[in-house]
């Protein structure tokens, strides 16, 4: 009994390896394919990681010979940027330095033109002064000839007058002396009141029919304002007469059989397409039809 019973441990002991063999050998394959795995991975990983280190190191040899080419290219710039400068600042107080020199020549000229104009008013205000002595002296000396030239002024005065008359009477378009004519209104008004001749004003525009003026008809034809010439026609006693190319303040003359002496035609103003002026008739009329001396 005892026998039996001291036996049968073995045999537990043996049956338990037999199990735990296979176990642990699966294990260990487990982990020998395990490992065997992870170098595979970390194998790959080394390759990828060399290839993205690979991409890395020429992407920073690009990235360098770029920051080198740019800082090339900016220091050339900054160098002419400088270069230019310089030369501007150069080119500058060479500038102000001329601008100095012309304005202090500019200021030397004009001190040296204001003396000279100052000098010559001087010697002018001094000129100026010896003249109003002498002319002074020549006054006082001359007084008493003053009346004689008051009295010349006077006659000369009387004379422009007569030649202001004689120069108001003028030769006819008929070759008769005109009585006094007028220039303008306050003239006409001064003649009508010696009332030596019937007088009547007008205004006349160029038309296609005649405007009665006085006893007679007028017609405007033409006007030449730059000239200050015109030309019209006449008709009295049945009688049409052109007055051609007259000018202004002319005497235009021309008999009626109602008046010994001529009528007498004059215009004082010409404008474009129309005259106006006055017609001077005789006091003395004659009943149509008696003969003349």
């Amino acid at each position: 009994m005892i026998c039996e019973t001291n036996q049968r441990p073995g045999r537990d002991s043996q049956r338990g390896s037999t199990f735990l063999v296979p176990i642990l050998l699966g294990a260990v394959i487990a982990l020998i394919a395990a490992n065997i795995y992870l170098f595979l991975q970390v194998d790959k990983m080394k390759t990828d990681l060399a290839v993205v280190q690979q991409g890395l190191a020429d992407e920073v040899t690009q990235l360098k010979e770029t920051v080198n080419v740019s800082s090339a290219a900016s220091r050339k710039r900054v160098e002419e940027l400088q270069a230019s400068l310089q030369a501007a600042q150069d080119e500058a107080a060479q500038a102000v330095g001329r601008a100095k020199t012309e304005a202090v020549q500019r200021a030397e000229a004009l001190s040296r033109q204001l003396a000279a104009e100052q000098r010559k008013q001087e010697e002018q205000s001094k000129r100026i002064a010896s003249r109003v002595e002498e002319v002074n002296k020549s006054v006082e000396t001359n007084a008493e000839k003053m009346g004689k030239v008051d009295e010349f002024t006077a006659k000369l005065a009387e004379a422009d007058s007569m030649l202001d008359s004689a120069l108001k009477k003028a030769m006819g378009d008929m070759g008769v002396m005109s009585g006094l004519i007028a220039t303008n209104a306050d003239e006409l008004k001064k003649l009508k009141e010696l009332g030596d001749r019937n007088y009547y004003e007008f205004d006349l525009r160029k038309a296609k029919q005649p405007a009665k003026v006085g006893d007679i008809l007028l017609r405007l034809t033409k006007t030449d304002t730059k000239r200050n010439r015109f030309t019209l026609e006449v008709i009295a006693d049945d009688k049409k007469v052109e007055k051609k190319d007259r000018t202004l303040n002319e005497p235009i003359q021309f008999y009626t059989m109602s008046a010994r002496q001529p009528y007498e035609l004059v215009v004082n103003n010409v404008q474009k397409d129309r005259i106006v002026g006055y017609l001077a008739t005789p006091k003395v009329q004659r009943t149509r039809g008696s003969g003349g001396a």
